[in-house]
């Protein structure tokens, strides 16, 4: 059986054991927008309405719009203006990922684990329009996966009141992978419950890849004729693994193992000598610090 096989038969025994962990189905409103989306002539005024009925996700997007990331000239001031400037693929995945956020409770560890995904997120899509970055993926792209990278965690430690343990383990756990350390509590692990979500929730197809992968560092290795997945979600992957790594670097918070363990396959895929990576410490630091 070729690598491509093993990770469906794999994928199809994990989706049977999450049936009932109770995966967020896709939002209302970003059906809204997929159905505009594929309009000749969308309605854009009919979603600024639609979106403007939430107030807090409405504030969210114009909020999200004015960010140093997307480096707009002018500030934009309403939703119908956000979804001019953006456009409806962009606002449709800064809308998911306002949405993810608000249907878990707000607690102290989730507030900070949304913020550093935010920070990992912005990071990911100033690193994608590096001039030097070894494999050329858009911006939003991958400004999208470091947003929904981890979602599975959330459904994960809503559906098991343990997990927050659990996940402390695998975040410590220098040999053993990732997600090998909570298939021996849980039937399933963050990633696949991420990916089915990202999957209902209509992300693209390389991002909803990326996902299921991120830990799977054989995967990363296979490159070339012989890796089952595409280079969109290599570039991916290693370019969050690098925004993360960024991240705990001038923070010192979230800190893992998984640049130990990643780091070298990383570096090789984007092209990234020791050399460079210094000055990527100095030339992310205002990126992360816009984030305070």
């Amino acid at each position: 059986m070729n690598s491509a096989a093993k990770l469906s038969a794999v994928d199809a025994l994990l989706e049977n054991a999450v049936r009932d962990i109770g995966i967020p189905p896709c939002p209302a409103i970003l059906d809204h927008i997929n159905f505009e989306m594929h309009k000749d002539e969308p309605d854009t005024l009919h979603l600024s309405k639609l979106i403007s009925s939430d107030v807090a996700l409405a504030a969210g997007l114009i909020a999200t719009a004015n960010s140093p990331y997307f480096g707009f000239r002018r500030r934009v001031r309403s939703v119908r203006e956000t979804l001019l400037m953006l456009g409806l693929d962009v606002a449709s995945r800064a809308v998911a990922g306002l949405v993810l956020r608000k249907l878990f409770p707000s607690t102290l560890v989730l507030e900070r684990f949304w913020d550093a995904s935010a920070c990992i997120a912005r990071l990911s899509g100033w690193l994608a329009q590096h001039p030097e970055h070894g494999i050329r993926i858009r911006a939003d792209d991958a400004y999208t996966f470091g947003l929904f990278r981890d979602c599975g965690i959330p459904v994960m430690m809503k559906r098991f009141p343990q997990y927050q343990d659990v996940l402390r383990t695998a975040n410590e756990a220098k040999e053993i992978d990732f997600t090998t350390v909570e298939e021996t509590h849980y039937p399933t692990n963050h990633v696949v419950i991420g990916y089915l979500l990202a999957q209902s929730w209509r992300l693209p197809d390389e991002t909803c890849l990326a996902i299921r992968h991120h830990h799977d560092y054989r995967v990363l290795r296979e490159q070339g004729s012989s890796s089952p997945l595409p280079v969109a979600t290599l570039g991916l992957i290693a370019t969050v693994h690098l925004a993360e790594h960024l991240f705990q670097h001038h923070t010192g918070l979230s800190h893992t193992q998984e640049w130990i363990k990643a780091g070298e396959v990383c570096m090789q895929l984007l092209d990234i000598s020791a050399e460079r990576l210094d000055r990527l410490y100095e030339e992310s630091r205002p990126i992360v610090a816009s984030a305070d």
